[in-house]
């Protein structure tokens, strides 16, 4: 991470009524939005092992921070036996990770990103066999500044579709050159919700096919996830451009690796991503590959 950034404040994410305390998962805004809430409306449910379980009468969300002192894999392993757990009956459709050092190496030599994999992967495959592929919601895995693995999980009552963009191999299909075990996840998810849509679009960067797209520049990066936002836009049924004329709140979270690609990242989404009236945070954040500047994630949802 380019700059330390201890004037800027850190992002808050929101589940219980305004003025509760929130999770801070330790990534700062550059700019934009520093708090997150994504869904009104929840009563707090309960506790499922680490988690704190909120839910409303279309969603069931729950988050936790736990410390790494069995190290990140086995953090990892527990804190999604316990999500998988709080999900119950319901479909999960979004996860947000916050892996700290996450382009480190941990005390066997592998990269924290594929450790914390390795963990997430085989608490699928505890849960679901052989084929948790099929299982697997949108998610994303940034940078964090914290020594906690911060997690929080959306799950539905209602129909859900994941979806994949057919630009780039499916992440959890990736080949064994990007760690033992592959990211478990699906590029988007769309939920039906009795006449209303709403979509998590993943982690977004410049990936085609299983390969980095320019490390050498940050726009050039940005010119990649900009098209594949377009292809996963067709692919959820939401035309080239994200639903942005359809009525739908939407709100992006944009990582930048470096704080100095800020201005040039905002210029050029004015024009190419973001409407007014969207709500966007643009937080500084390494992303789950060291080649990799910047990363997009999109969450529409029904307004009201």
């Amino acid at each position: 991470m380019s700059v330390s950034t201890t004037t800027s404040p850190s992002l808050r994410i929101a589940l219980a009524p305004a003025g509760a305390a929130g999770f801070d998962p330790g990534v700062p805004v550059l700019a934009g939005e520093t708090e997150e809430h994504l869904f009104a409306g929840l009563a707090f449910e309960g506790t499922a092992g680490a988690l704190q379980v909120y839910s409303n009468r279309d969603w069931r969300v729950g988050a936790a921070a736990v410390p790494l002192d069995a190290g990140l894999e086995a953090a990892t392993g527990q804190v999604y036996d316990d999500l998988l757990a709080a999900v119950g009956d319901r479909r999960l459709v979004r996860i947000w990770n916050y892996v700290p050092a996450i382009n480190a190496h941990g005390p066997e030599g592998l990269e924290n990103y594929r450790a914390f994999c390795r963990g997430r992967s085989l608490a699928f495959e505890r849960a679901f066999g052989s084929d948790f592929k099929a299982h697997l919601p949108a998610a994303s895995a940034v940078g964090c500044q914290h020594d906690r693995l911060t997690v929080v999980f959306a799950a539905s009552r209602h129909p859900a579709r994941h979806v994949e963009n057919p630009l780039q191999v499916p992440a959890y299909d990736y080949p064994s050159d990007y760690g033992p075990r592959s990211p478990s996840f699906a590029r988007a998810t769309r939920v039906e919700l009795a006449g209303r849509t709403a979509v998590f679009i993943s982690g977004t960067s410049a990936v085609r096919g299983h390969a980095t797209i320019a490390p050498e520049s940050t726009l050039a990066q940005l010119d990649c996830t900009v098209e594949n936002l377009r292809e996963l836009s067709l692919a959820c049924g939401l035309g080239p451009d994200l639903a942005a004329r359809r009525g739908l709140r939407r709100h992006f979270k944009i990582y930048l690796r470096h704080a100095s690609d800020l201005a040039a990242v905002q210029a050029a989404l004015r024009d190419r991503l973001i409407r007014p009236g969207d709500e966007v945070s643009y937080v500084l954040s390494d992303i789950c590959r060291a080649a990799l500047n910047i990363e997009i994630e999109a969450t529409l949802l029904p307004r009201g």
